[in-house]
């Protein structure tokens, strides 16, 4: 770091010492990203083909209103969506609100009273558990008859198989895999992970479908869980394919019959996709999806960064300074509420918007004890930017993600850290 550099650190109020620390953490870890690049161009090389393949012009960043019927654009933007997941068909919809509202929608389209709904990797994340009906909620699969049932990972992480052949019945009719950690500190499934799973329960009932909620890890490894198996994938754009531009929705891709079914709940049934107007999106769309790869990496080399930063203060961290990464998420155990408060004012300090906001725990829908979360971020909530939120309850993890620039991600991490410092933690 030059002394330019350095003097914008301590002006911004960051301890000396810290700014030190940050230097040889980031000297330790630059190794890595080297492999976190090579990963970037091939998925950016991935993402311009499906351009290129079907022909994307300007004519496809125009909008639509009203039903929306014969979209040029949206229709190209879900054909290059299907191209670079390597799925049949895509449904990509600005109506679809958010990631939850994704996964709802693809398994309240594929699913039927009598139906069961199983996971093999334990509880789902927590807005899903009201959706399912684990949490009472009103308007929940289980009003409508459909049932639930879950095979725990072991204490290892490991699938339980002997769990997962016992759980899988007649009435079994779509697994869902969680990809990414959620509020939990088991590991994110690589894609190799995801594969081996499906084939072990497609090798117990070859009709079931398999749907993973991809949520943080798409363009994190070269592959996606579409191309290991799955029927479906889903995910939210306000997350890593929207790359920061996309001002909202969500992604459902994979097999047409099982993508249909989906866009049928999202709009009506005999309407399905050809309703939807793009509304003025498109461009911010297919912008945020050609960038997406890139700003994935940015968020995966903050997250290194982070984990590294932190397990070198005592802090247990998850994944640790060295497990290879397949998601942009990084928790780390607090063990203190006012250091988790602390952490979250830090990264909100540090955001290009509503730097001068103060967050503060609050009873959000969903979830089961107050959460505090800091985003200042350009799209409301958008995780892909810098961002970071936790359950206040014990042990104090936090869960950061995201960060549009490495560098600006980096700043943020120092300042959390910065601002524990001002809550009591002594620097080691």
């Amino acid at each position: 770091m030059n002394r330019a550099t350095f003097d914008l650190y301590r002006e911004s109020g960051i301890n000396e010492k810290l700014i030190q620390l940050s230097v040889l953490t980031e000297e330790r870890i630059k190794s890595r990203f080297d492999e976190i690049d090579e990963i970037a161009e091939y998925n950016q090389l991935k993402v311009l083909k499906a351009f290129r393949k079907n022909r994307i012009s300007e004519s496809h960043l125009g909008t639509s209103t009203g039903y929306g019927y014969n979209d040029f654009g949206r229709d190209g933007l879900e054909a290059v969506y299907a191209d670079v997941f390597h799925t049949e068909s895509a449904l990509v919809r600005s109506q679809i609100t958010c990631g939850t509202h994704a996964l709802t929608i693809a398994l309240a389209g594929n699913l039927r009273p009598g139906d069961e709904l199983f996971s093999p990797v334990g509880l789902p994340y927590d807005t899903l558990q009201g959706i399912i009906g684990i949490r009472e909620e009103r308007g929940s699969l289980a009003e409508y008859g459909i049932t639930y049932a879950q095979a725990d990972l072991k204490e290892n992480g490991d699938f339980d198989y002997d769990a997962i052949r016992a759980g899988i019945n007649e009435k079994t009719r779509l697994v869902t895999i969680q990809r990414s950690k959620g509020y939990a500190t088991r590991p994110t499934l690589s894609v190799e992970r995801i594969g081996e799973l499906i084939k072990f329960v497609k090798s117990i009932k070859p009709d079931v479908i398999c749907m993973v909620d991809n949520c943080y890890g798409e363009f994190i490894e070269k592959t996606e869980p579409s191309d290991v198996g799955a029927d479906l994938i889903v995910g939210s754009l306000i997350k890593n394919p929207g790359g920061g531009l996309a001002p909202s929705g969500g992604y459902i891709c994979g097999k047409t019959e099982y993508v249909e079914n989906a866009a049928f709940r999202l709009t009506a049934p005999g309407l399905g996709s050809e309703v939807g107007a793009s509304l003025g999106v498109n461009s911010s769309f297919y912008q945020g999806l050609f960038m997406a790869p890139v700003i994935a990496a940015s968020a995966l080399k903050a997250a290194i960064f982070a984990a590294n930063l932190y397990e070198s203060q005592g802090f247990k961290v998850v994944p640790d300074s060295v497990e290879k990464r397949y998601d942009i998420i990084q928790a780390v155990t607090l063990e203190k509420p006012e250091y988790l408060i602390a952490f979250c004012k830090g990264i909100q300090n540090a955001s290009p918007i509503d730097s001068f906001a103060t967050p503060e725990p609050w009873d959000m829908p969903g979830y089961d004890s107050k959460v505090i979360m800091a985003a200042g971020t350009f799209v409301s909530g958008a995780s892909i930017e810098l961002s970071a939120d936790g359950p206040l309850k014990e042990p104090y993890n936090v869960y950061f993600q995201g960060g549009l620039t490495y560098q600006s991600a980096k700043f943020g991490i120092v300042n959390s850290l910065n601002e524990l410092c001002k809550a009591g933690f002594v620097l080691k």
